[in-house]
């Protein structure tokens, strides 16, 4: 098996608030490799969420280490840890969180951009092209709808090529078709380009698609079995 793209190692994450200090994940220790693709699943507060934050430097953990592409996040400040999102993964969220002064063409470029990429309104238009979204490229997110504002947020995700596609109930805000389009094209990157693909979801049956798939209660894991085909 390949070396691990992500690791962790007793990762623990706990938070200050309202009522005191709340430990939200305990001793994760969980290793994920190249191409594989993970499903988190879990009820609602199990921790799902926060452990792709902490995959994704996106929160830190307070207890353990966290490691990508053998990198210690803990170990990184805000702006180096900006850094490297911006050079080895794709966050794909619920709420879209595109841009809304820009056109889609715009937001699929911004990533890129910032990387110094001088082909990058070349590079967004062809992956807008890939989901879907050639001709919407000039109009902006409140123009369109969530499944296509989702698109264009998958397609900012993916432009730069990264090692690594953090997605956080991507299809919580669309309804069925739009869902599954999306899941479509989600997998369609993975295997188009050989990304890592984290995903939580709350689906059992979406989850039953990835390599692998754990199950969090009360901020710990198990091992989920897929049903027998």
């Amino acid at each position: 098996m390949s070396d691990p793209v992500l690791t962790l190692k007793d990762a623990a994450l706990s938070l200050d608030g309202n009522a005191g200090r709340v430990d939200i994940l305990h001793g994760i220790s969980m290793e994920v490799h190249k191409g594989e693709s993970l499903g988190l699943i879990g009820p609602s507060g199990s921790g799902k969420s926060s452990l792709l934050m902490l995959m994704g430097g996106l929160e830190r953990a307070t207890g353990g280490t966290v490691t990508a592409l053998g990198h210690d996040l803990g170990t990184m400040n805000e702006d180096a840890l900006a850094r490297f999102r911006r050079a080895h993964m794709g966050v794909v969220f619920q709420s879209f969180h595109l841009i809304p002064t820009m056109t889609a063409l715009e937001n699929v470029a911004t990533p890129l951009e910032l990387a110094d990429d001088r082909d990058a309104y070349d590079k967004a238009a062809a992956e807008l092209a890939n989901v879907g979204l050639a001709a919407r490229a000039d109009h902006y997110p409140a123009q369109m709808s969530g499944g296509e504002q989702q698109r264009v947020a998958l397609a900012r995700a993916a432009a730069p090529r990264p090692d690594i596609l953090l997605a956080d109930e991507p299809t919580g805000n669309l309804d069925g078709a739009n869902g599954a389009a999306i899941i479509d094209l989600l997998f369609g990157l993975r295997d188009r380009h050989g990304a890592t693909l984290v995903l939580v979801t709350h689906s059992t049956t979406l989850a039953s698609r990835c390599d692998r798939v754990i199950r969090l209660t009360d901020g710990r894991i198990a091992p989920f079995e897929k049903a027998a085909e």
